[in-house]
């Protein structure tokens, strides 16, 4: 494995597709989500042997079980769409099968057996060095020799992946605010995110783990049913969520973004704006190659040019004058944290291409139309 390379953001950033056309180069071992799959609990303190470094990874993930056995399965749950001999009423899937395995191979099962069978065995050592030899395990089973994971909604994790890989590349995605916000708004889990950030507010606690039987009795019957092992989906689903929720989340991720990354030294990180991918997506991804120290291949630049779709751009221009004038206006702080000087992360044409979303917008509101945004 010659490099390590994390792209963090804020998620509905373009950051799937991206995950989809690294996976086509061959030099790359694309990891989709494997950070929102194992997170925190897959680098436990001091020295574990292969058996315990193995369980947080064959696990299930509670808060996942939850949203599928209530009937709110997210769309980056490939695992469901194709199920094995897993599943969340009876067994519950592993945390690497959900959104991780699936991305490599079309049978996650095999590949989870595969793995298992060496990683138990494995010496004593720190998870760092567990997960580097899983990654080598993983460039060798499938011949790649760079490894790039990528997870939306990751830009917490900066700290604790600087510790453990110091020598670890990062890449900041992220796509301009009113678009992002207003994708955001119409994911299942982003709407989940805010009503569980709802629910921490009302009980003025940091962690949900912080919660009480007491501030738990006293939540909404709106909201107090999203903290069991089921709920109706129609809460998330259907609730009137302001966009201004999504667009000061959004601007609370960009602002988290910058204050991780910018410690990164800067032969170690670059941004990645998907304004920019979508205008010029061979110099881009070309950037991306170069930075993860692979050849950016005519073909795969090819292969990666008709993965991605113009059509997603622009969809804050459907919203009305009004609903795009207060998603602004939530979006403002972030928006000024990628334009602002103090942002050592943020390339020149991350500031440009957060202006050509708010462009793109001021002149749909000029034109005078409004009604319905196309999915996004």
């Amino acid at each position: 494995m010659r490099t390590l390379t994390f792209v963090v953001g804020t998620g509905r950033s373009g950051s799937t597709a991206l995950s989809r056309i690294v996976n086509a180069h061959p030099d790359v071992l694309s990891l989709n989500e494997f950070m929102a799959s194992v997170g925190d609990t897959a680098f436990p303190e001091g020295k574990v042997t292969g058996e315990e470094f193995w369980q947080p990874l064959a696990r299930p993930v509670p808060r996942y079980e939850r949203l599928i056995r209530s009937g709110l399965p997210l769309p980056e749950f490939l695992y469901t769409r194709r199920p094995g001999r897993y599943a969340s009423e009876t067994t519950g899937i592993p945390a690497l099968c959900l959104m991780v395995l699936p991305h490599l191979t079309g049978d996650p099962d095999a590949l989870l057996d595969e793995l298992r069978a060496e990683v138990v065995h494995w010496p004593e050592r720190t998870a760092a060095e567990h997960h580097l030899a899983l990654f080598g395990l993983l460039c060798a089973r499938f011949g790649r020799t760079a490894v790039m994971e990528r997870s939306g909604y990751s830009t917490r994790w900066v700290p604790q992946l600087r510790d453990a890989f110091p020598h670890a590349r990062f890449v900041h995605m992220f796509r301009g605010g009113p678009d992002c916000a207003l994708s955001m708004s119409r994911h299942p889990g982003f709407r989940t995110i805010c009503l569980l950030r709802e629910i921490k507010a009302r009980a003025g606690v940091e962690d949900l783990a912080d919660l009480t039987d007491e501030h738990v009795r006293s939540l909404p019957p709106d909201l107090a049913p999203l903290l069991g092992d089921r709920f109706d989906p129609a809460l998330v689903r259907d609730r009137d969520l302001p966009l201004r929720v999504f667009g000061t989340l959004w601007s609370d991720l960009i602002i988290q973004g910058g204050e991780f990354l910018g410690s990164v030294p800067a032969d170690r990180r670059t941004t990645l704006a998907y304004e920019d991918l979508l205008d010029a997506p061979r110099e881009e991804l070309s950037r991306l190659a170069e930075s993860a120290g692979v050849e950016p291949l005519p073909q795969w630049l090819e292969a990666g040019c008709a993965l991605l779709d113009p059509g997603r751009r622009g969809s804050a221009r459907r919203l009305t004058a009004a609903e795009l004038d207060e998603l602004r206006e939530s979006c403002a702080p972030g928006t000024h944290a990628l334009e602002g000087p103090g942002a050592p992360m943020v390339a020149q044409t991350a500031a440009t291409s957060t202006s050509k979303s708010n462009e793109y917008a001021s002149e749909y509101v000029c034109s005078g139309r409004s009604g319905p945004a196309p999915g996004c």
